[in-house]
């Protein structure tokens, strides 16, 4: 049994009533898993999320349930161990508690929105946003503290994410430079976290009223900064992962009571989830703040099959202007363009079966020796903290380009002129990822084209790109970055 505070137990009697005791008894129970299928790289134009997960059960061997509130999000079972299978490692899902997975989908980006996700590592909504805008569109994902940022960049690689940048600023530095820019904006604060109890027994030790308070201020100025960063038109979803009123409704509360261009929107589709009862004491349910205030959502790990979370659905009173104003501005310079990407273009021709990489010349960015592809609609971004400023392509060297570990986990297997298309569980792909040669000789085919002698040839678990080797003849010599390397 974990030990809870006291006072947190007492203020819970308070809230839940007569459902305390079931709320309490939860606490015994086995937490709940659950991954989330990357749709960037496991949907087809026919597939559905159940098709896909069926897929992947025969490949993997794992059980999979689906979660009623998100259409690629899945439960599995403990001893699935999906974070130790090379679908991972390709970046085929991520693994995410099942509750926070509800935020994107009440955000509900489009192809084409311009999106930040302002409190982002270790990334899972992030990814989960990258995955909707299928490519298209502009992603801004934030994080304040430089190692999580690291972290957050790492993610956004292996999943493929190629119109995403990257950012380590406080919300303050970023607020003057969007102004009303984005029409979606994920705000997943930092709270007490007494969801995670479960998760995370050592959070109750850290739990105290006095964090409780801090955390409910700080996310009052977070998302005062946010708001100014969002469309008229735009929906901005705050979320926690914590119970405490002060941090949910109260902060909402206040926030509603400073800016009065905003209301709480009505989201349909989300019965099991606990709403209708605002838990903040000083508000009236009869008042318009209080009717907007049942329109936020909760999730009980004694209700539903997941961890404690609070979501509410911001809506920017006003109309989106019809176009945009803020793309085309000053980009990062590349200069002698066209002679430093001569070994760019040569690389794409001898190894890539398409060509699509060439076709946007100035959304090139050379940092020293390597070279990203940014997002078509990324402004200027000088004088801010970028940790990744778009897709890295790869490092120019001296008469030559070596391609990146990114670029690998972006491509299909049809995109890259030799693929070798290894079993997902089999020996082969096991001895990729600790670092080994392959010999040709060894393998029982998958390489295409058959008789291939030379080049750069993408390495996958069966169609899901998992890295580089350099074919010379019959050897495979090894490319997967050494950090990432199994032991």
């Amino acid at each position: 049994m974990i030990h809870l505070p006291e006072a947190f137990c007492e203020r819970m009697r308070g809230l839940l009533g007569d459902q305390y005791g079931e709320f309490i008894a939860s606490y015994d129970r086995d937490r709940v898993q659950g991954l989330r299928l990357n749709g960037l790289k496991t949907a087809g134009p026919e597939s559905s999320p159940r098709e896909l997960a069926r897929n992947m059960e025969r490949e993997t061997g794992f059980e999979l349930q689906p979660i009623p509130w998100v259409r690629d999000g899945f439960y599995y079972r403990e001893e699935d161990r999906p974070g130790k299978h090379p679908y991972h490692e390709a970046g085929a899902y991520y693994i995410q508690e099942p509750s926070a997975m509800a935020v994107v989908e009440l955000a509900d980006p489009i192809p084409g929105d311009r999106v930040l996700d302002l409190c982002a590592a270790p990334g899972g909504k992030t990814t989960h946003i990258a995955s909707r805008l299928k490519g298209k569109g502009f992603l801004l994902s934030n994080e304040i503290h430089p190692a999580r940022a690291k972290i957050l960049s790492q993610n956004v690689e292996r999943m493929g994410v190629q119109n995403a940048v990257v950012t380590n600023e406080a919300p303050e530095r970023l607020s003057p430079r969007f102004p009303e820019f984005f029409d979606k904006i994920v705000v997943d604060a930092p709270c007490s976290g007494e969801g995670m109890f479960r998760k995370d027994p050592q959070a109750a030790d850290q739990w105290s009223p006095d964090h409780v308070a801090m955390c409910a201020a700080r996310q009052g100025d977070i998302l005062d900064q946010a708001a100014g960063m969002l469309k008229p038109g735009g929906r901005m979803v705050y979320s926690t992962c914590t119970f405490a009123p002060e941090e949910n409704e109260g902060t909402v509360l206040h926030f509603l009571e400073r800016h009065p261009d905003f209301e709480v929107e009505a989201v349909n589709g989300y019965e099991g989830f606990d709403c209708g009862k605002p838990r903040w004491a000083g508000v009236d349910p009869e008042t318009d703040l209080g009717r907007q205030l049942a329109r936020t959502f909760r999730i009980f790990p004694h209700r539903l099959e997941g961890e404690g979370h609070y979501m509410a659905v911001l809506k920017k009173r006003g109309e989106a202007p019809e176009a945009a104003t803020f793309w085309g501005g000053p980009r990062m310079a590349v200069r002698k363009q066209k002679e430093l990407l001569k070994d760019f273009a040569d690389f794409c021709r001898e190894n890539l079966a398409e060509a699509e990489w060439l076709a946007d010349q100035d959304s090139y960015v050379l940092f020293g020796d390597q070279l990203y592809l940014t997002p078509r609609e990324m402004p200027e971004m000088a004088g801010l903290k970028v940790v990744r400023p778009g897709l890295h392509l790869g490092t120019l060297k001296k008469n030559r380009f070596e391609p990146s570990h990114a670029l690998a986990l972006a491509l299909r297997p049809d995109q890259a002129r030799i693929s070798l298309r290894l079993k997902p569980q089999e020996g082969p792909v096991l001895r990729y990822l600790k670092g080994e040669t392959l010999d040709l000789n060894s393998l029982e085919g998958g390489l295409t084209p058959a008789g291939a002698g030379k080049g750069w040839a993408l390495v996958c678990a069966g169609e899901y790109s998992l890295g580089w080797a350099k074919l010379t003849g019959q050897i495979f010599k090894n490319h997967y970055p050494k950090g990432l390397r199994w032991m």
